[in-house]
């Protein structure tokens, strides 16, 4: 999917995560993340953004990323709806949102 606007998904309150993506020139996928837990588990959720945008088959992003405690499952959701908003649902493949 290729990302057409910024899109922004979540909330700062405890236990989510506001995810922001932004249109990037050229490929690849950057993330900057916020999180107050970012020495234990920054990697884990850099690994479940990233895992995400590559099932969703989105390329060119760079991913404003600002964790209050998410889990997986909602770090996943989050991002997914991100990219659906992010899309303009021109290019979107439900298929995979879906699963």
């Amino acid at each position: 999917m290729e990302i057409q606007k910024i899109a922004t998904a979540g909330t700062l309150e405890s236990s989510d995560i506001m995810v922001t993506l932004i249109p990037a020139e050229g490929g690849g996928v950057e993330i900057e993340l916020d999180s107050s837990v970012e020495k234990q588990f920054g990697a884990k959720i850099r690994k479940t953004i990233a895992e995400t945008l590559k099932k969703l088959e989105v390329g060119a992003v760079k991913v404003k990323a600002v964790d209050k405690g998410a889990l997986d499952c909602t770090i996943r959701a989050r991002v997914k709806t991100a990219v659906l908003r992010a899309c303009g649902g021109t290019d979107c493949k439900w298929e995979k949102v879906l699963r």
